[in-house]
Parts: C-alpha cells; structure tokens; sequence
C-alpha cells in the first residue's frame, strides 16, 4: 500500500517514520463526522477561537487537504477514535461537513499517544503545560523515562527535564502559563520559589519581560539572603509566632540602636482591611 504519509511537509517526519516507516497498516476512507469519539490520551486542551474560525473558513471553500488520522475506538462498536487532527474535527463541524476524510490506523494505546504527540509537538500547537503533560504521560503510563522520551520526540534531555519542572509550580501559575498569560520563559524562572504566585502577579501587573522578572528574582533572592544574615534567632522565632498568630507573613528588621520596622505581607484586600481593623481597634 501507498503511504500517505510520504512528501507531506505538514505532518513531518516524525509521523512518517512512525506510521510509514514501521509497519503500521493504514487505509484511506471517508467516514461520518458523528461517528468519531475523541481521543482519550488528547494532549492538546486549548484552541484558539479565531484560528478555528479561519480554519472553518478555508475548509469551506477548499474541503480538508489533509486526513485526520483515526483508529478504531476500543470503547465503542462502529465507532473511530480520533487520534491525530483534533483542530481539523472541530473546524470541519463549524464548517456544515458531514463527512471527513480519514487515514484508518491499527495502533494501541502507547502508538496512539505517540503519534498525537509529534504531530502537536512538530507543529508546535502545544503550550508549554500541554507539552509537559504529554512527556508525563509517557513517564508515568506508558514506562518512558526521560531519556527515552528525549529521543523520541528529538529534542535534549535537559529540555524535556525543564519542560517537566514546570508541573512543579503551583497550579494558578500553571494555569496562567497555560492561557499565555505569563510566557514559559516567565514561568521557568518562577520554579522552586516559595514567593512564586506573587512573583507571577507582578510579572502580569508591571507586564515584566522575561530579562526584567530574571533581575526581579535576584534581587528579592539577595534582599532575602541579606535579611536573613542579620537576623538573630529571637527575631526570626518572633517572626514566625506572628506570622503563625495572624495569617501573615511577618518581617521584623531590628538596628543595632533598637529602632526598625515590621512589615507585614497581605495577598487580598481582606487581609489589608483585617490587619486595619485591628489596629484601630486596639490603638
């Protein structure tokens, strides 16, 4: 049989050696949209609206150049699973069609995924959080471990160990990381700081580039260090009980003459309008 997968740019050589290349027997068909489930192991979860809207546009006018690629669904009899062309799916239905065009793969779970991953990767339509679930995926159930899935998709190790730490960071950055909020530059910077929320609030705030958030990060890291070298226990042990007592970061800068200040750190206008109350309260 022809591969159809063979002098077509747009999917790449990663999908053509997979498909083509290994043994995978494929047929050509056209098949009734309602008749095709999405893809379990999907890695892609955001899709731009206006891109779709253009995309709807020109299969209007041209039909679907490229086939989506299906296997039959596990799940569900008569049914196909969508494997590869998840945009295609979503614009050919905005677009009035009934029908698409289709390439019938035999794949399991593992080549299923493989294969959803490299045509969004090689076409670069994944953030950055999308990307690092699909690496995860492959790690945690499939039996990848990093190297292996460097290998895979074609790219270093130390880039599919970055990608992976951005999981790491607390799940508002990683949903801002993955509505473009911040960049992934942004984002990667942020991993393993305690202050890293707030940090990604003032990056948004002040509209930072990734230069300027990278200054911002050694300067609180280095005001830090020096704070730290010049407190005593007894005021660290002081910060602390008030920190714990009132819900707020406290920091207490005693000088040598006994004079200094207490700053106390509020995240919301509630905790402003508390630590206000209180005061008048009292004072």
């Amino acid at each position: 049989m022809i591969n159809p997968f063979k002098n077509k740019k747009g999917l790449g050589r990663g999908l053509s050696s997979l498909i083509g290349d290994s043994g995978i027997k494929t047929s050509n068909d056209k098949i009734s949209i309602s008749s095709i489930v999405p893809n379990k192991n999907q890695p892609r979860k955001i899709f731009e609206k206006e891109a779709l809207k253009e995309l709807s546009f020109s299969i209007k006018e041209r039909g679907i150049i490229q086939p989506l690629i299906v296997r039959k669904s596990e799940d569900h009899n008569d049914m196909f699973e969508l494997i590869a062309g998840e945009r295609r799916l979503q614009a050919a239905q905005s677009a009035g069609l009934h029908e698409v065009p289709v390439v019938i793969i035999e794949a399991d779970n593992l080549k299923s995924l493989e294969l959803a991953i490299i045509e969004n990767v090689q076409r670069k339509d994944l953030n950055s959080i999308e990307e690092a679930e699909s690496y995860k995926n492959l790690i945690e159930n499939f039996g990848y471990d990093q190297e292996k899935v460097a290998q895979f998709i074609g790219k270093s190790r130390s880039h599919i160990s970055n990608s992976l730490r951005l999981l790491s960071l607390p799940e508002k950055i990683i949903e801002m990381v993955r509505l473009n909020t911040i960049s992934q530059g942004h984002a990667k910077i942020l991993v393993g700081l305690e202050n890293a929320i707030l940090l990604a609030e003032k990056i948004v705030k002040k509209k930072l580039s990734v230069r300027q958030t990278e200054n911002l990060v050694k300067y609180v890291k280095n005001a830090s260090k020096n704070i730290v070298k010049s407190k005593d226990t007894n005021t660290i042990e002081t910060e602390n009980q008030l920190t714990e007592k009132i819900g707020m970061r406290v920091y207490l800068n005693n000088k040598k003459n006994n004079s200094g200040t207490l700053v106390f750190e509020y995240k919301g206008l509630d905790q402003l309008d508390r630590l206000i109350n209180i005061i008048k309260k009292n004072y």
